[in-house]
């Protein structure tokens, strides 16, 4: 038989905890006896947290999955659209936008480059500097990609909810658009 169990915890709690060895298994046993257990009280908010952010990273892969960028990377879809909304800019200002290192964006913008995807021209108010800027073929591509995305999303609603449902995901749609309004913390 093996040792007698250990009994620790101060007050209405005890634990007992056994540890017997073999060979090559360990094996504990624990058990926690007491007038009342503690359970862990349920939070909504947390719940409805971690479903939030579970559905929006599907959602985002199979969005991600419909508009055709599956071949760049992260850093590479981050900086183009960065150019698209904020126009053309130096690799160091994009950088600093970034927050990352000019000789790593210059390997990003060098590889947009050789895809075809970003151009280069001389800065007009300062001709020693190069900007970048989005080529025709990735503004192009950009539209294209979004349209397939929309087109989809649209489709999958129409098929998978109702015209209740459909209203419903309006509603929710304006609560999530609420969590993410900028103001301070009640």
């Amino acid at each position: 038989m093996g040792p007698e169990p250990m009994k620790i915890w101060p007050g209405n709690y005890s634990l007992s905890v056994q540890l017997n060895c073999t060979d090559k298994l360990y094996i504990r046993y624990a058990r926690v006896m007491s007038k009342k257990l503690f359970v862990p009280e349920f939070d909504p908010a947390s719940d409805l947290a971690a479903q939030i952010r579970t559905i929006l990273s599907r959602l985002k892969r199979r969005l991600r999955e419909q508009g055709g960028r599956e071949d760049l990377t992260p850093s590479q879809v981050s900086v183009l659209l960065r150019l698209e909304k904020d126009g053309a800019a130096t690799v160091s200002g994009l950088a600093r936008a970034e927050g990352m290192r000019p000789q790593s964006m210059s390997s990003i913008v060098t590889s947009l480059q050789d895809a075809g995807l970003v151009g280069s021209s001389s800065d007009p108010n300062d001709g020693r500097q190069t900007l970048m800027s989005l080529s025709n073929r990735c503004e192009k591509l950009l539209r294209e990609g979004r349209a397939a995305r929309q087109d989809w999303l649209t489709t999958v609603i129409r098929q998978k909810l109702s015209a209740q449902e459909q209203r419903k995901l309006s509603a929710a749609l304006e609560l999530l658009g609420r969590l993410t309004e900028d103001g301070p913390l009640s």
